[in-house]
């Protein structure tokens, strides 16, 4: 066994055990995680808030409408590892949305464990693998956006290239019982994919990406945004969620995610 395979063995085991049974969003680009990882000692909290873009009409025309919940996510994530070359990060979510069954199970929780690109070898991609949203599996078939249980794990290779930006791409597997189809059957697997960028030809403080989960469950989305840095350590991202099972999911979505690191 190399070094290196040692050294992601022993920091995995650490990750584990910090985590416990905590729960949490891991470092994302708009909906999909990234593989970035929080350094060593920094401190990251992040305040996620998802507005419906439209109601849902009511026949006849003159009953009332209605729509769907917004979601609203405040979690913190911290990095764990004293290492260069291979970082882990561990957190705790509270997410709400008003609804039934998620408002009864709103904790929810990851670590991801991850390499930066070309720390293994000379252009190699950023890799990274974790499990987000850990929590007793439920049924998401009465209620938009059930996020706690789904219990997936994933992994993602990620290059950045000149000029082009960054790109990403990983594959991602949850409970069969709270990622289902709209005929209730388990869809809980899928592709995660996205682009992103700092767009330093308008600012350094300007950041661009588009990202998409594949998957007939509630969290298949094609998602874009932008985000400011207004300081060293506060940024927001401004995006707009496109839903591909709005039948589960609920109506598209505009977001707004503040993030703050400490130190």
């Amino acid at each position: 066994m190399n070094k290196v395979a040692k050294i992601l063995i022993q920091a995995m085991t650490l990750t584990i055990a910090a985590a416990g049974v905590a729960m949490a969003t891991p470092s994302t680009q708009i909906w999909i995680p990234s593989t970035d990882v929080q350094g060593y000692g920094t401190f990251h909290l992040g305040i996620d808030n998802y507005f419906r873009a439209s109601g849902v009409a009511k026949s006849p025309p003159s009953a009332t409408a209605t729509r769907d919940a917004n979601v609203m996510d405040i979690g913190p994530v911290a990095g764990i590892l004293p290492f260069e070359k291979v970082q882990a990060e561990v957190g705790f979510d509270y997410l709400v949305n008003a609804n039934d069954p998620n408002d009864n199970h709103p904790w929810s929780g990851n670590f991801k464990i991850g390499t930066p690109e070309d720390s293994i070898f000379k252009f190699s991609p950023a890799f990274a693998v974790g499990m987000y949203n850990i929590g007793p599996s439920q049924s998401t078939s009465n209620a938009p956006l059930v996020t706690s249980g789904q219990n997936i794990v994933y992994g993602l290779l990620a290059r950045t290239l000149p000029v082009v930006g960054r790109l990403s791409a990983g594959y991602y597997r949850g409970s069969e019982r709270a990622l289902i189809n709209t005929s209730g059957h388990a869809a809980n697997d899928g592709a995660l994919l996205s682009w992103d960028r700092t767009m330093t030809e308008i600012s350094d403080k300007l950041w661009m990406a588009v990202d998409y989960q594949s998957g007939n469950n509630v969290d298949g989305a094609v998602n874009f945004g932008a985000s400011w840095k207004f300081a060293k350590n506060i940024s927001v991202i401004f995006g707009y969620d496109v839903y591909t099972k709005k039948s589960l999911a609920g109506n598209n979505t505009f977001t707004t995610q503040l993030d703050i690191d400490f130190p």
